[in-house]
């Protein structure tokens, strides 16, 4: 009753409109890749073809056709990011290296992701709550993945490289969408429906609520930790010939099995409001506000509140004929409390336990056209962290575009990763004892990349990008011990060195029909300690990364109604401590019964029982999943 009640209540022009765009999962062509239009390299609008960067787009098409049901999953489409599981809900993930080392209490921290505008990497430690993390599949319009430092537009924590998930305008996705999916891993249900309240106002309410098993641990028992996490949220967009305003949120709370206790818990939500204002042809003032508020409470453990409150102004102008320009002003305001449980014997503390932390920038940004063909890009941030003070983030990148098709670039930028809590408060004890403290004087980690690439079309059905780069990084996060004796340690910043790195991916068209993407990267790290460090917990403590990974994707429309996709990829071997190389195989085949009414079986990790992906992390499974998707 309640699927007939709504699809009575949909109009039928736009209950027409949902189901030829929901239902149409074809690949791009070649040249609708090369000209999908980004925002993350230059903050306002461009092809992915002139932007010059390492920038990788997962297309909506590609997230759906993928099978993928998490944020993580969908990442492991992008050939410049390295995404290791853990558990059901941990994941790491980081680009051109750095994927800590979780035994030493380090993890991936100069990866900035960012959802609709939306930071969410925590201010407490600089890395990503993978498992907060939500957005459906149907949802999202496209993901911008950018190698390379970010912190000129970005700023802190985009050292190595930029996330942006942008979701799809809720005029995008009018009438309602039922999904149902059932695995031996993974289950789950979400309904969504939007309209228009008025000619110039969309809506989009939803709701998602899953469950995945329990996976086994390196010594094949059980872990206990699988997990649930129920999500919902709506969408707002009101747009006219001048002005455009988005209001959009989330809310979602989740339980997390832990061996021997009691399940963790997690719960937040966030609030975002986003004003666009037309002020010509080549200018216009953006406003930025959001809310996010972030739970959670580990059994025998300790519990943490964190409320985040930012505010970003953006102006894009031209000045004459020769500039380009985007500037803009922000601030955000973290304020946190983390509750130590009273009688555990091991445990992580913050002394204090409550800051607010205050993060005020400024930056501006230059296009200035040298030629017809040759455009320079410069830019400067400065941004005021709560720890370390002004840290300047400046850039310069430089096209070339030989040919309507074919681009050379190069660039050189420098950021940086700011203190946090953990560098700063944290003591780690072991009954009575501490065995480690953070530094109050903990320096903010520096990088200074240099690289340069392609990008083109060889032909009408090949397209090709080449990426290299050189990263020289200061002040790394270290272990030291005390001046008289190694206990208690302390995090230091004694780590330097370089990492060295080309990235290549491409695709081929070979029919209308069918389309191959491949990727290669391999990368070295070359990391020291600086004179008079100790060397405590070796170089193997800045990331286990791989020195090579590959992956070949295919994609295949059957006939009018099937489509197959299949992604194989490899992971060569973690150095230290060791992890397997591995090889394996997702697959999906989708079948559309009718404009409203589709199927589709995916498989995950079809050539091993189970893999390794990353030291002590958990087993992963091979999986199978079923999924109907009415729209309506």
């Amino acid at each position: 009753m309640l699927l007939a009640g709504l699809l009575l209540a949909v109009p039928q022009g736009a209950r027409a409109q949902q189901l030829a765009s929901a239902s149409d999962v074809q690949q791009l062509s070649i040249e609708q890749l090369a000209n999908v239009e980004i925002t993350s390299v230059s903050k306002s609008p461009q092809s992915l073809s002139t932007a010059a960067a390492a920038a990788y787009v997962i297309t909506h098409d590609d997230v759906i056709r993928s099978g993928a049901t998490s944020v993580p999953e969908m990442l492991r489409l992008a050939p410049n990011l390295e995404v290791m599981q853990i558990s059901p809900a941990g994941y790491q993930i980081t680009a051109r290296g750095f994927n800590g080392n979780s035994a030493l209490q380090n993890f991936p921290d100069k990866l900035l992701v960012l959802i609709d505008g939306r930071s969410v990497y925590s201010p407490l430690y600089s890395g990503v709550y993978w498992d907060a993390q939500e957005v459906l599949p149907e949802d999202v319009e496209r993901i911008e993945v950018v190698g390379g430092p970010g912190g000129a537009l970005w700023g802190a924590n985009a050292v190595n490289g930029v996330i942006n998930i942008i979701t799809r305008k809720a005029g995008d996705t009018p009438g309602g969408a039922l999904t149902l999916g059932a695995g031996d891993q993974y289950s789950s249900a979400a309904l969504q429906y939007g309209g228009t309240l008025d000619g110039d106002l969309d809506y989009r309410v939803y709701f998602k609520d899953f469950y995945q098993r329990s996976f086994d641990s390196a010594g094949g028992t059980t872990a206990h930790d699988g997990w649930s996490r129920p999500q919902g949220g709506f969408r707002l967009d009101w747009n006219t010939a001048q002005d455009g305003v988005t209001l959009q949120g989330d809310i979602y709370g989740g339980a997390e099995g832990q061996l021997g206790i009691p399940d963790q818990t997690i719960s937040g939500g966030n609030l975002t409001g986003h004003w666009q204002h037309r002020l010509d042809d080549d200018s216009s003032l953006q406003l930025l506000a959001y809310y996010d508020k972030t739970q959670r409470n580990v059994p025998h453990g300790g519990s943490f509140v964190l409320n985040t409150y930012d505010l970003e102004l953006q102006h894009n102008f031209r000045l004459g004929d020769w500039n380009n320009i985007v500037w803009g002003v922000g601030d955000r305001i973290s304020n946190y409390n983390i509750t130590h449980r009273i009688g555990v014997v091991d445990s992580l503390l913050w002394r204090p336990g409550h800051r607010i932390l205050n993060l005020a920038n400024i930056f501006a940004q230059d296009r200035i056209p040298l030629g017809d063909t040759v455009e320079l890009t410069v830019g400067l941030k400065l941004e005021n962290d709560p720890y370390s003070g002004v840290s300047p983030m400046p850039s310069g990148r430089l096209s070339w575009q030989v040919t309507d098709r074919n681009m050379l670039w190069a660039a050189i930028s420098r950021a940086v990763r700011s203190p946090t809590p953990f560098d700063t408060d944290v003591v780690e004890k072991q009954g009575a004892a501490t065995v480690l403290t953070g530094d109050p004087n903990f320096l903010p980690e520096q990088v200074t990349a240099y690289e340069a690439g392609y990008r083109g079309q060889l032909s009408g059905n090949v397209t090709l990008s080449i990426s290299a780069y050189q990263n020289v990084y200061e002040n790394l996060k270290s272990i030291e011990g005390t001046s008289v004796v190694i206990f208690p340690l302390k995090w230091a910043n004694t780590l330097q060195g370089n990492v060295h790195g080309v990235e290549v991916w491409g695709s081929f068209q070979a029919t209308e029909w069918w389309r191959l993407d491949a990727s290669f990267n391999i990368q070295h790290m070359d990391l020291s300690f600086a004179p008079g460090a100790s060397k405590l917990g070796g170089i193997s403590q800045a990331g286990d990364d791989p020195h090579h990974q590959a992956s070949l994707r295919s994609s295949m429309n059957l006939l009018d109604a099937f489509n197959f996709d299949a992604d194989l990829h490899y992971v060569g071997a973690l150095p230290d401590p060791k992890v397997p190389e591995y090889v394996e195989l997702n697959a999906r085949l989708g079948w559309r019964l009718s404009d409203a009414l589709s199927f589709a079986v995916s498989g995950f990790n079809l050539l091993h029982g189970q893999h390794l992906e990353y030291p002590g992390s958990d087993q992963i499974r091979r999986s199978v999943y079923f999924e109907t998707r009415l729209h309506f």
